[in-house]
């Protein structure tokens, strides 16, 4: 295993930030790291890189334990923390140059050419840090990540702040670095980890609620919604006894985790009431937002 977290635990005063969880990520693997604001995420990497001590379990990266092998550790991982902290007056190359020497890198010219090349920083290579905008930033503090070529990359929102295009980009980037690495990320863009990751691991109020290929969870059925289209318009309470959002006038929505009885109630509603049906549709579909929602929503 690249990465192995056993029982880890995170106290904050009274609060539990992460709750005794435990996962592994393998080599080649690249595993989306999902939850809400607050939900422990940030906490769990920053453990896992050293940054922070957990107050219970253990974490092995690599096959060295991050409590005595920590600058072992440090040697093999690449990390873009969600406060990317750079050096706003310094040169995008001395930048590089500069944490490329922290890591004692041998060919420091070509890793540096490299980096900047992978990250689409060619043209503002020559530019203060400080004059580029929040996108390319967050790609100075990729290009660092990977400078060193980790074996472990830990990611915390690396797409934040890039444009559409931009982030197509980066994906690309992280995708092929998955080919050969071990790469934990997280983001609040649940597309892109629908289009990087073949599994995902969601954290809510710091216990883990899913850990399973992304095909599995959007496998699952949470819901129907059955959308009714009417030639008349009704008043909502004829629907009072169903789960339902007014889409329009004469349109409505409903969900419901029995389609079957659902359809069965709103056809005797229909004719009891004398109305006409212009469409009646049932989508099942269920996408990772999906997922996340009712994993993660406040009950």
């Amino acid at each position: 295993m690249s990465i192995q977290v056993n029982h880890i635990t995170k106290i904050y005063g009274t609060q539990k930030a992460v709750n005794n969880i435990s996962f592994s990520v393998n080599k080649g693997e690249i595993v989306g790291f999902l939850g809400p604001n607050g939900a422990g995420k940030s906490t769990t990497m920053k453990m896992l890189t050293g940054y922070l001590a957990p107050d219970a379990g253990s974490l092995q990266v690599c096959g060295l334990d991050v409590s005595t092998n920590l600058i072992a550790i440090k040697k093999k991982i690449g990390y873009l923390p969600e406060a990317n902290p750079l050096y706003f007056d310094m040169y995008v190359k001395e930048y590089l140059a500069f944490i490329g020497g922290v890591h004692n890198i041998s060919n420091l010219k070509f890793e540096i050419d490299n980096a900047i090349q992978l990250t689409g920083l060619t043209l503002e290579s020559k530019k203060k840090i400080g004059q580029l905008s929040k996108g390319y930033k967050q790609r100075v503090g990729l290009a660092a990540a990977l400078i060193h070529s980790p074996e472990v990359l830990i990611l915390d929102e690396p797409t934040s702040g890039l444009d559409p295009n931009q982030i197509v980009e980066i994906r690309n980037v992280i995708k092929a670095q998955g080919a050969h690495k071990t790469v934990l990320f997280s983001s609040h863009i649940l597309q892109e980890v629908e289009a990087i990751c073949d599994r995902v691991i969601i954290i809510n109020k710091g216990v883990i609620v899913a850990d399973d290929v992304l095909h599995n969870l959007t496998g699952q059925k949470l819901s129907n919604i059955i959308t009714v289209e009417l030639q008349e318009q009704v008043h909502f309470d004829i629907f009072a006894e169903l789960k339902f959002k007014q889409l329009s006038s004469n349109k409505w929505a409903f969900t419901t985790t029995n389609a079957e009885a659902t359809r069965k109630q709103l056809m005797e509603i229909v004719l009891h009431n004398g109305l006409n049906i212009v469409s009646l549709n049932n989508d099942s579909s269920t996408n990772l937002e999906d997922v996340f929602r009712n994993l993660t929503a406040k009950k």
